[in-house]
């Protein structure tokens, strides 16, 4: 039996954006060292293959109180809480639903390694600048600076009709 598909729930998107720009979504607390992570394989016994916002892999235990509550799923935004005596492996905090990940995602507090959505702050301080489209013909400086084009030759077509494939092996 396939599992069912998590779907961004647009009511619950639209509601939390709406805070303004108070973040309504829990985040990892970082004086006890926890961080974003995604679940990248599932291993099976409660362990999960985690690549982590510094960059590393982590072998990541879900305990107990949350194994039987949340599903964590490959793909899934987690976080993750490094142990202190073996740095490659960690313990599971929380899991983010998907419409909490493009929330998060959209206000820019996701690393690059992390965001699932690539989708930056979308409350338009972005500058883009648009060099424009002219049709003139290039000047000759332009030409200059451009490199040579070379036209490579096919030397293996020949003048000869092309011989029917069935022929190959008939």
């Amino acid at each position: 039996m396939a599992r069912r598909e998590e779907k961004v729930d647009a009511e619950l998107l639209a509601q939390l954006e709406s805070g303004g720009d108070r973040i309504r979504v829990p985040l990892p607390n970082r004086k006890v060292n926890e961080m974003f992570a995604i679940a990248d394989q599932i291993l099976g016994g409660r362990r999960v293959k985690a690549v982590c916002e510094d960059g590393e892999s982590r072998l990541a235990r879900i305990p107990g109180k949350m194994r039987r509550r949340q599903w964590v799923r490959e793909g899934d935004l987690i976080v993750v809480q490094p142990w202190d005596f073996q740095d490659e492996k960690a313990n599971v905090c929380m899991r983010y639903t998907k419409t909490q990940s493009l929330y998060l995602s959209r206000k820019g507090v996701l690393p690059e390694i992390v965001d699932l959505f690539g989708v930056t702050d979308l409350s338009g301080n972005q500058n883009l600048e648009i060099e424009p489209v002219s049709d003139a013909a290039p000047s000759e400086e332009d030409e200059q600076e451009a490199e040579p084009e070379v036209i490579e030759e096919n030397t293996s077509v020949s003048d000869e009709p092309e011989e029917d494939i069935d022929s190959f092996f008939g």
